[in-house]
């Protein structure tokens, strides 16, 4: 077995001048900093284009990376910018993403590199070899030519050839700028963990390449949408309002579009994460016109002829099932057909069950540990935030430690979980005002950063020792 630990960061929160985290030397110097810790994994959140929420689980394809994240300095150093171009890029608040300012600024910068690049026939060679990236680029190009509605409302239907060139250019440079970066978490031992969602967005690539793999009436739009009925989160459930699939006509071609999905996200990482793995065995599904979850139903999903689908392109990298929330025995039995370790989050351990799986004591071998994921508080807001009585009950099972979160840290690496991850915001020890999402807000998400001086207090020869004494670093 081998024991790894490893730190959840969005590529979004990390440092820089630029509106947001990008593939830069801050990344680099990220990679270094807790491959110094001992640390040898790195999860991060979906790469996608993401809607006006900004939500990486709402993307506007599955195929292709999202331009926000693209280092803005390297075209400076290619000569594709001036220095002049490039100060305009920079934002002087460097604690939250600035989505407005990247919605305003950051294409025309990148469409003005696309065109003194002069590369159209090496960006036409690399939509060729990747047909759903291409067919991405032209979803944002129409997309922007129809004024940002959704395709169907589309009057335009043939994209305008320079802005077409000018998307691919950004998807080339994208995934060579992670692919450099991704080896370089490679030399440095560290292996990167991406994130698969389950659902995407009806305004999407996805659906208007594929409108019969989806649940959707005559006119395209959803019959039913997805969500998740009421649970630790929300009294009322959460209607996400992703359109559902169609999973009769997706099984007639056997699962092509999962598999194309699947072998994507491989392509970008060492292992993923399968998200909201409980509605590949049964899904929730809400009325379109329905106000919240709560006129929600409960359907049997594809089950065992999707793991199969994933075996056939899965070459034995790591896949990871997110079988939080409410399951059932038909899940559990799935999950243990796939073969996948599941996740146990601390923070949900404190139910009044010393035999709950989120509990450190009982976690099996097989599975990866979390103090908490992007949609829970931090640690230090948890344990403020628990009732006093609650607070006790997890003090006297942590063994009354002096400093509760440390406490918690060292419980699930000393487990016999073989991977434990910790969102950055529990290493430093950091409030619930650094939480990065709260599920069931819309607004206000997905923005959290951290400065390279945040992460360089990271105390490298203490979580190095943590790692060795509980074997997670040799």
């Amino acid at each position: 077995m081998k024991r790894q630990s490893g730190v959840l960061l969005p590529v979004f929160s990390l440092p820089g001048e630029f509106g947001c985290g990008t593939f830069s030397r801050h990344a680099r110097e990220f990679v270094k900093h807790i491959a110094d810790g001992g640390f040898s994994l790195w999860q991060v959140l979906p790469f996608g284009i993401t809607d006006s929420y900004h939500s990486p689980y709402m993307s506007l394809s599955s195929f292709g990376g999202n331009p926000w994240l693209i280092d803005p300095e390297e075209l400076f150093e290619l000569g594709l910018v001036t220095r002049g171009e490039l100060e305009e890029q920079k934002v002087s608040d460097p604690y939250k993403c600035h989505y407005a300012f990247l919605e305003e600024k950051r294409l025309p910068f990148l469409k003005k590199a696309a065109k003194r690049a002069g590369n159209e026939k090496a960006v036409t060679a690399f939509l060729a070899e990747n047909p759903e990236i291409a067919g991405t680029c032209r979803f944002l190009a129409l997309r922007e030519q129809n004024g940002l509605r959704p395709w169907t409302q589309w009057k335009i239907r043939e994209p305008d050839e320079e802005l077409l060139s000018a998307y691919g250019f950004m998807q080339q440079l994208f995934h060579g700028q992670w692919d450099k970066l991704h080896r370089f978490c490679a030399d440095h031992g560290v292996e990167v963990i991406g994130d698969l969602p389950f659902y995407v967005s009806h305004d999407s690539y996805d659906v208007l390449s594929r409108p019969d793999s989806f649940w959707l009436d005559r006119n395209f739009a959803p019959v039913k949408v997805a969500g998740v009925p009421p649970d630790y989160f929300s009294p009322l459930g959460q209607k996400w309002g992703n359109p559902l699939y169609d999973w009769d006509a997706m099984a007639k071609d056997g699962f092509s579009y999962w598999k194309a999905r699947l072998s994507y996200q491989l392509r970008l990482f060492d292992g993923v994460r399968f998200d909201h793995f409980r509605a590949a065995s049964g899904y929730f599904a809400i009325p379109a016109e329905a106000e919240n979850a709560l006129e929600g139903t409960w359907l049997p999903g594809p089950g065992k002829k999707l793991i199969d689908a994933f075996a056939e392109v899965s070459e034995g990298k790591f896949l990871l099932a997110e079988d939080l929330g409410t399951i059932d025995e038909k899940t559990r039995d799935l999950l243990s057909y796939a073969g996948y370790p599941g996740m146990a989050v601390f923070q949900f351990g404190f139910d009044s069950n010393p035999l709950s799986p989120h509990l450190p004591h009982n976690y099996p071998e097989n599975l990866v540990a979390y103090s908490g994921t992007h949609d829970n508080n931090t640690l230090l807001g948890f344990w403020f935030e628990l009732e006093d009585s609650v607070r006790e009950q997890a003090s006297r099972y942590l063994g009354e430690p002096r400093d509760a979160v440390e406490g918690i840290l060292r419980a699930l690496l000393r487990s016999r979980a073989e991977r434990v991850i910790f969102p950055l915001q529990d290493l430093l020890g950091y409030g619930a005002d650094t939480r990065i999402n709260t599920p069931g807000v819309a607004e206000g998400n997905w923005q959290m950063r951290f400065t390279a001086e945040q992460i360089a207090s990271l105390n490298t020869e203490k979580f190095a020792e943590m790692n060795r004494v509980y074997a997670r670093s040799l």
